[in-house]
């Protein structure tokens, strides 16, 4: 995933919590008002800038909530430390591809589970990534750098690839974020990465990924065809409906959920603090008469749609509409975000309450944002939750 997104609401729940837990947002220039219906802890909001790096962020952001939900310390972990452990092991499998394969900064949530679970992981203060005078990321120049590296490599001009090209490639990753270190201490304890990592308590084998596409059997496994899947890794396959049900089933009994999407969206507002799916069949939207409605180019009825001023009618969505979106190459593997909890709007409608890695400036929510259950399931490409957060009928089904 490469972009970003986000939303912020109240830290008490309703839900089997005291009432007084419940609060309300509203920007005042939109015409949106949200009341928190279930809200867990989850670690500040970070800022992956000019990095195609959400992947990491979104992910480690929900395995800092895991912590949390197990009771554990907050815990700041390095965002860049599965990235720096991924970027050669992405190189690798180019070159054995010879180059037919994809490779750049993009991944996906089980990329950060496979790199803890290989390396470990140290705390952000420990290994941060940054090593010129930038207080957060840019990798523009990195991520070109290495792109030509790896081609360079492919292009074989020895005839022979050498024994120390991935060396090589090493160097200049140590270059632009520094190099891990293989010993540190962290609050009076010496640790390596993998013992650190050991020493979290983190069971890696419970983090699953579920997506929903019929061009696959439902309730099986298979190999999600986009392009950041690099490694290759299966997803469980379910229906829309059971999709939904697993991420309202997991916030409610406690669980956040890694959330994959497409964010390249009109309806996707960060400076509104709002994802919604507008229905332009609709009528009588924002107080136009259907005869007027009806006149109006997509042009126009975009110009009301997408004020963010008024709620607008959404879209029913369909099981047919997400893979046409998905074959049509309309829904596509933008971004990693995390999905902190639910809320609804005035209207009763539910929204979900998504941290994302974008910093806190230009938004209304301090980072967060509110995005409807119409997009979640138009838009979702994939999430990952802890398998004990499933409905039980559901893994069932899945043989988990």
């Amino acid at each position: 995933m490469r972009t970003y997104f986000a939303v912020i609401i109240a830290t008490f729940f309703l839900g089997g919590n005291s009432l007084f837990g419940q609060t309300t947002e509203k920007k005042s220039d939109s015409g949106y008002i949200f009341t928190t219906v279930k809200k867990l802890p989850a670690t500040s909001v970070k800022n992956q800038f000019r990095s195609s790096t959400c992947w990491s962020y979104s992910t480690i952001s929900f395995l800092e909530s895991e912590l949390l939900r197990m009771g554990k310390d907050t815990f700041d972990l390095s965002d860049m430390f599965p990235v720096h452990k991924a970027y050669p092991e992405k190189a690798a499998m180019f070159v054995r591809f010879n180059g037919k394969h994809n490779f750049g900064p993009g991944g996906a949530a089980h990329d950060v589970i496979n790199m803890i679970r290989k390396y470990g992981i140290t705390p952000e203060s420990v290994y941060s990534g940054q090593v010129i005078d930038e207080v957060n990321p840019v990798h523009g120049e990195m991520d070109a750098v290495l792109e030509a590296d790896v081609d360079a490599v492919i292009k074989n001009p020895n005839k022979k690839l050498t024994p120390v090209w991935l060396e090589g490639f090493n160097g200049l990753l140590n270059a632009y974020l520094g190099a891990i270190p293989e010993k540190f201490t962290y609050k009076g304890m010496e640790y390596t990465p993998q013992t650190f990592a050991d020493a979290l308590g983190l069971k890696l084998d419970d983090y699953v990924e579920i997506t929903s596409y019929t061009h696959h059997p439902f309730y099986s496994k298979f190999i999600i065809e986009i392009p950041d899947n690099w490694i290759l890794d299966e997803v469980y396959n379910v229906t829309m409906d059971d999709m939904i049900h697993i991420i309202d089933y997991s916030i409610m009994n406690g669980y956040t959920v890694a959330w994959g999407a497409d964010v390249s969206e009109k309806g996707f507002s960060w400076k509104n603090g709002v994802a919604i799916v507008p229905d332009k069949n609709a009528t009588e939207i924002a107080g136009t008469d259907k005869d007027r409605w009806s006149k109006m180019s997509d042009t126009e009825k975009d110009k009301l749609l997408y004020k963010f001023d008024k709620i607008v009618p959404e879209k029913e969505i369909t099981q047919e509409m997400r893979q046409k979106e998905f074959d049509n190459y309309q829904t596509t593997d933008d971004h990693g975000l995390h999905i902190t909890g639910i809320a609804n709007d005035q209207h009763g409608d539910k929204y979900y309450i998504v941290k994302n890695s974008w910093g806190t400036e230009g938004n209304p929510y301090n980072g967060y944002i509110y995005v409807s259950e119409a997009y979640v399931k138009l838009k979702t490409m994939d999430l990952m939750v802890n398998k004990n957060a499933i409905p039980e009928e559901i893994r069932k089904k899945l043989g988990l």
